[in-house]
């Protein structure tokens, strides 16, 4: 049970250092929290942990951020302001991949402990950036899109629909384009589907208890 108390605290830090940046730093902030969230999902998401007997990736929980964050954006700043940041997001896995590719030509010192461990994670990094990067940049147009249609539809109330319709079809989507690419024929058929599974799942919570944080950034946060 360690692992499952660990995890919804991880959440609650996350969404709240989310607001915390709006609040200070307006839509730059929402901004580096995207990037930054993007760039340590996708190391993160190489992890497998249990969560009460079933097998999830770390990543989860940072990645679904992110759609927390566009959804900011897009409410407070409109859906170009939201359709830049997953732009920006989608440069920045690509120059990180290219980045860390780089660090690893380079041949280590004679001293040098690190580079075996740093080949652990990047060599397989390559395949999850390509995943996260083809899954990425059509599921969050599709939350930005979505997420205009359902404030439309709703005539701008109801804001709990919008952000969870918008994102609940849009991490199906990213879930599974990411899955198939990143781990067909890594893992058995059985473990990709429990990742599967439980990764929609996970999503799925994080976007409910990121509902309670935009109604409190719609509240608290003026003139961001």
């Amino acid at each position: 049970m360690e692992n499952i108390y660990l995890w919804l605290i991880f959440i609650l830090i996350d969404l709240s250092i989310v607001l915390l940046a709006f609040k200070l730093f307006g839509k730059a902030g929402l901004y580096v929290t995207i990037v930054m969230s993007i760039i340590l999902a996708n190391i993160q998401v190489i992890k497998l942990v249990d969560l009460v007997g079933i097998t999830v990736t770390l990543g989860n929980i940072l990645y679904g951020s992110i759609f927390f964050a566009t959804d900011l954006l897009n409410e407070f700043h409109g859906k170009k302001e939201a359709q830049k940041a997953v732009w920006m997001g989608f440069f920045i896995m690509i120059v990180s991949a290219i980045y860390m590719q780089l660090s690893l030509m380079f041949k280590p010192a004679a001293d040098d402990f690190i580079q075996p461990h740093l080949a652990a994670i990047f060599s397989f990094y390559p395949r999850v950036v390509f995943a996260s990067l083809v899954a990425y940049i059509i599921s969050q147009l599709h939350d930005v899109w979505s997420y205009n249609f359902w404030k439309k539809k709703t005539k701008g109330k109801h804001l709990w629909i919008r952000n969870n319709a918008s994102t609940w079809v849009s991490q199906l989507i990213d879930t599974t384009i990411f899955c198939s690419i990143a781990f067909i024929g890594v893992f058995s058929m059985e473990i990709f589907w429990s990742i599967f599974i439980t990764t929609y799942v996970m999503k799925i919570i994080v976007a409910a208890i990121d509902t309670p944080f935009i109604y409190l950034a719609k509240k608290y946060i003026k003139n961001v």
